[in-house]
């Protein structure tokens, strides 16, 4: 992922209806959720919700399709695993560990060595 489009996600999740929004669609899994329901269960209209689930479909965090005459929308669960990738690719980088480097105790200066 490139930094601007992770800065785009971020903005869009960075709003509290949205997040709102967004972890409703999480939390209902693959299946996703008709808007009317999103919108009941958020107390939300319409215009509104359509408006921040469109923000959150142009960031690649929800996707939707139509099924009769609902539109139903779910978390894009590979748009949140490129966004924790981005945000993890770094992760611990600066552990001596990670670059080769090993703590060794340098010789003579062990309890042993004293007395």
């Amino acid at each position: 992922m490139e930094v601007g489009a992770a800065v785009e996600a971020l903005g869009a999740l960075a709003q509290e209806t949205r997040l709102a929004i967004y972890r409703r669609l999480v939390r209902q899994g693959p299946a996703g959720l008709a808007a009317g329901r999103i919108a009941e269960a958020l107390d939300l209209p319409a215009p509104t919700l359509s408006f921040h689930l469109a923000q959150l479909a142009h960031v690649g965090l929800v996707r939707s399709r139509r099924t009769g005459r609902s539109i139903v929308y779910a978390a894009d669960y590979e748009g949140m695993r490129r966004l924790l990738g981005f945000l993890m690719e770094c992760c611990c980088e600066e552990l001596p560990e990670k670059a080769g480097a090993r703590r060794r105790r340098p010789r003579g200066k062990g309890r042993r060595g004293r007395r």
